[in-house]
């Protein structure tokens, strides 16, 4: 007997029904606001080479990518991302394209997470990606203010905006004097916010300024004076700069109506190293982890042989359609409105004519049943209210009659 045939891999899952309706409903959406403000939309393979994702601010954990490899024996991946694919096409393919470049995407991305049972493997993600334009100002609001704007569509009231800039953790750790391996550990604990074993690590590498404040980046978390409390734990001419900055940013989108919902957070330090500059995630009520993360990457289109600054984001199609679900405002499922049944040598023309009234926008089933009687019973227990049949002529009859 075979072991696997009746069970999906850990990590996926079928879905059914009004799943799928939700997950529609979310994808029209926010396609709706990107192609409301210009975006167009690109697809790239759902399979790319390995060496795409593993560039100087590409670095994918292995153990992270579903691996597989082609007839010559290369060694493919599961798109595990979609702005570096994005980056790779806008680098060749849209090389010659006029800048600025407003590309957006829906499709699904790959990650093993085997070792946190509960996440899912394979996630629908729609986003948007800002290539090129003089403003680097202009680019990050409006990538920003199209971020709340998707997250408003589906929690106006609860949705929270959080804000931070990659280049004050890099310029920390940049003094810090460790290797890259160490480094990366540092980070991963700061975004995990595990406090205990980021205080063991930086205990070993020195008592200073740089891992006082370290230790102190996920804490880094709240309204406006966060900037005070990180300009008093270290300070140099690049740090104040990004803090200025961030605190510009920080002022106007609060401004927007959305204040309460605006917070700063310095332990935003991104799994992706292609971040360069402001960094931003994004929550809805319900859900216990962020649904859209983003940010400005100014380097990683160079990579591909095309120097270009960006700025993007995605959000969790998934994430989002689960929240709707279990607040009950998922789409309903729509009954059909009339069942056609064709006589015994009518069941052609009886499609013909289900066709037709389709095509006229109501929601029509073509009877697979070869007595009426029996029709007439399926369409009882369906809810169907009509029946149509298709003889010589056409008669219409209601279930309750």
């Amino acid at each position: 007997m075979k072991r696997y045939d009746l069970i999906t891999p850990e990590g996926t899952r079928d879905l059914l029904f009004e799943d799928c309706l939700s997950r529609r409903d979310v994808e029209k959406k926010l396609v709706n606001i990107f192609e409301s403000f210009g975006y167009s939309e690109v697809v790239t393979p759902g399979m790319e080479f390995y060496d795409v994702f593993s560039g100087n601010s590409r670095g994918f954990r292995q153990e992270s990518l579903y691996k597989l490899t082609d007839s010559q024996g290369r060694l493919i991946v599961m798109r595990p991302d979609s702005t570096i694919p994005i980056a790779r096409l806008v680098a060749t393919r849209l090389k010659e394209a006029k800048h600025p470049l407003r590309l957006f995407y829906n499709q699904s991305i790959f990650e093993n997470n085997a070792l946190l049972k509960g996440r899912s493997d394979e996630i629908v993600q729609a986003g948007i990606e800002l290539i090129g334009g003089t403003s680097l100002k202009r680019a990050d609001y409006e990538v920003m203010c199209m971020a709340i704007q998707s997250l408003q569509t589906f929690d106006e009231d609860n949705f929270r905006f959080e804000i931070g800039h990659i280049g004050y953790f890099k310029e920390l750790v940049s003094k810090l004097g460790v290797d890259k391996r160490t480094a990366e550990e540092v980070r991963l604990l700061i975004s995990a916010k595990n406090f205990p074993a980021l205080n063991d690590l930086l205990d070993g590498i020195a008592d200073n300024q740089i891992t006082r404040t370290l230790k102190q980046l996920p804490s880094m978390f709240g309204g406006v004076e966060v900037f005070d409390r990180a300009s008093e734990l270290y300070t140099n001419e690049k740090i104040d700069g990004i803090l200025l900055n961030l605190q510009e940013v920080y002022n106007r989108i609060s401004s927007l109506g959305c204040e309460g919902k605006i917070l700063v957070d310095f332990g935003i330090v991104s799994h992706t190293d292609y971040y360069t500059g402001t960094v931003f995630k994004g929550y809805i009520s319900g859900v216990g982890q962020s649904v859209l993360k983003g940010g400005r990457y100014d380097k990683l289109i160079g990579e591909f042989g095309k120097d270009a600054n960006a700025v993007g984001f995605g959000i969790s199609v998934d994430a989002i359609a689960n929240f709707i679900s279990k607040k009950g405002c998922s789409p309903k499922h729509k009954n059909p409105d009339v069942i056609v049944y064709g006589i015994k040598g009518k069941v052609v023309e009886a499609i013909a004519y289900a066709q037709k009234l389709a095509a006229q926008g109501l929601i029509v089933e073509n009877s697979l049943f070869d007595t009426y009687e029996e029709t007439e019973i399926y369409a009882k227990e369906k809810n169907i209210p009509k029946i149509i049949v298709v003889d010589d002529e056409i008669k219409e009859v209601c279930c309750d009659e």
